[in-house]
């Protein structure tokens, strides 16, 4: 069973539980298909899994084998690394992620993000089921990520030699980020975690002393975003990569659905959004809304990989008609919307 990714803030430890894990996937016959080429990274979301199956020659490892990974328990995701290639272009998919809501820290949730990286990958696709918050959304609409906002709190990226892809160019690494406290270990309670139990979120030791600002023509300091503590936060310019989201519009035009650009909202979860919450979530400006996404991006970005977000609308709110939303409902929109997700990768491989 593979080992858990650390909690502690040790990036000597990370990096040690990152080479085991590169090294158990080229032993499993990744080497054959990544190598040294770059490769596009995927993950594959709730009811969206089917994509993996279009993967040509796969060679598919279960999370619970792989070093630093941790196991997934929300439906609909497989909890799979798979790795293979569609229109010969090498890629590594994930089908089945982590979320903050099943006790996993920030860091064990982009931990496979790292690995991909480390394994080539220089670009990015994370696919998403959001529920709709903008009107104009129909269920099975993909929404292209334009940005997003961050309900989940501070993303804890920390380490000095930042998230470096082998695939990014010298020099370019993500700055220390800051963390919030999160509740103590069971041991710190005086409790015991049993086996299959889902692993609590950990307490980080002191925060790191702010990293120094880097100059960049790419990124910019971001003021007021998190607090005091988090100087040295840096944003890219453009998180999300525009010439892959003009590639997902372009197949949309092509292919007769429905792409629209939107801003996606990440929250804790697990529980589906009140009336109240969808409309303050509009007057904000969010177009769909969901559980996950983020974490993945923004590590993605650290490492230097192009990132294409993509939202299958799986639900649509009407808080003047209210309806109970449903995950067996999220599962068979996913499904139908499969498609259309498979029509866009493809052509983003095919560039």
């Amino acid at each position: 069973m593979g080992t858990p990714s650390p909690n502690a803030n040790s990036a000597d430890q990370e990096s040690q539980l990152l080479q085991q894990a590169v090294e158990f996937v080229t032993s499993k016959g990744g080497d054959q298909r990544l190598g040294n080429q770059p490769a596009t990274a995927m993950i594959l979301g709730s009811g969206l899994g089917g994509l993996a199956d279009k993967i040509s020659d796969p060679v598919v490892l279960s999370y619970e084998d792989i070093p630093g990974f941790g196991f997934s328990s929300a439906g609909g995701h497989r909890g799979e690394l798979i790795f293979g290639s569609i229109e010969d272009s090498p890629v590594i998919a994930m089908a089945g992620r982590f979320h903050r809501y099943e006790g996993w820290s920030n860091r064990q949730i982009t931990f496979p993000v790292r690995l991909m990286a480390r394994l080539g990958a220089h670009q990015l696709i994370v696919s998403n089921a959001a529920g709709g918050v903008n009107p104009k959304l129909r269920v099975g609409d993909i929404v292209v990520i334009r940005d997003h906002l961050n309900f989940m709190g501070c993303c804890d990226f920390m380490g000095s030699r930042g998230l470096q892809s082998f695939s990014a160019p010298a020099g370019l690494k993500s700055v220390d980020l800051c963390s919030k406290t999160e509740p103590s270990t069971p041991a710190e309670q005086g409790k015991t975690t049993q086996p299959g139990e889902t692993p609590q979120r950990w307490k980080p030791a002191k925060p790191r002393e702010p990293a120094k600002h880097r100059e960049s023509t790419k990124h910019q300091q971001v003021a007021g975003v998190c607090p005091e503590s988090c100087v040295g936060v840096v944003r890219g310019y453009e998180t999300y990569d525009p010439e892959l989201s003009k590639i997902a519009f372009q197949v949309g035009v092509r292919d007769g659905f429905n792409v629209y650009p939107g801003t996606y909202l990440a929250t804790l979860g697990p529980n589906y959004e009140t009336r109240s919450e969808y409309r303050m979530m509009r007057r904000i400006g969010a177009d769909v809304a969901g559980m996950s996404t983020v974490p993945e991006v923004l590590a993605g970005s650290a490492a230097g990989m192009r990132i294409l977000g993509l939202s299958m609308v799986s639900n649509v709110a009407n808080p003047d008609q209210p309806t109970t939303a449903d995950h067996a409902e999220v599962l068979e929109a996913g499904i139908a919307a499969a498609v259309k997700l498979e029509s866009i990768v493809r052509e983003v491989l095919s560039v």
